[in-house]
């Protein structure tokens, strides 16, 4: 079995039952600079050759904390079908051609707020925040908006993928891949 395919099938059984907005949505899990370890909630943009792609501002904390340690791990948690996939793998920066190619399908308001703001970095007045938007959204238009220098993303690739299937009994179905160089290995795991 191939664990790529499963989550594929798990993930469109998901779309297809969801009411949620974003079931993209996935969680990331980095080690902080500070050794603590970090997450955040953003969206699987596609899996390419076996890697998860994810995008967004690579200047902060997170690219900064991938950068320095690159082992991260991906949770998605599935309302409608109840289950949740856990990867455990290794992020490298996609090419700049690559996150070109994400950043020119991102809506316009999400390509003017990376354009106006630095994410996570302090916010001196939060009135000033829509002002700011709605300035640069007016200089902007009409004109292409350019992918920042800060803005890319990330393949992950998967070294463990578990597979969660929540049952009422408690006796919650299990299953994880481990990967040896191109070869996945599957095993059970108790609930």
């Amino acid at each position: 079995m191939d664990p790529i395919a499963l989550f594929n099938q798990w993930y469109a059984e998901e779309k297809e039952q969801t009411p949620v907005r974003i079931p993209a949505a996935c969680c990331l899990s980095t080690l902080g600079l500070d050794g603590y370890p970090n997450a955040r909630f953003l969206a699987l943009k596609e899996i390419v050759e076996g890697d998860f792609v994810i995008t967004g501002p690579l200047g902060g904390r997170k690219g900064q904390e991938v950068a320095a340690h690159p082992k991260v791990a991906l949770t998605f948690w599935w309302t409608a079908t109840e289950r949740q996939v856990r990867l455990q793998g290794d992020a490298v920066r996609i090419s700049d051609q690559e996150a070109d190619r994400y950043f020119f399908k991102r809506l316009r308001p999400a390509k003017v707020v990376s354009q106006t703001f630095t994410q996570g970095q302090p916010l001196q007045d939060t009135c000033l925040l829509e002002e700011q938007f709605k300035q640069m959204t007016t200089r902007l238009e009409g004109e292409s908006i350019e992918r920042p220098a800060n803005w890319g993303g990330l393949r992950i690739r998967p070294l463990r993928i578990e597979f969660l299937d929540f049952k009422v009994t408690r006796l919650h179905e299990r299953l994880l891949f481990s990967r040896t160089g191109d070869n996945w290995s599957k095993g059970y795991l108790q609930p």
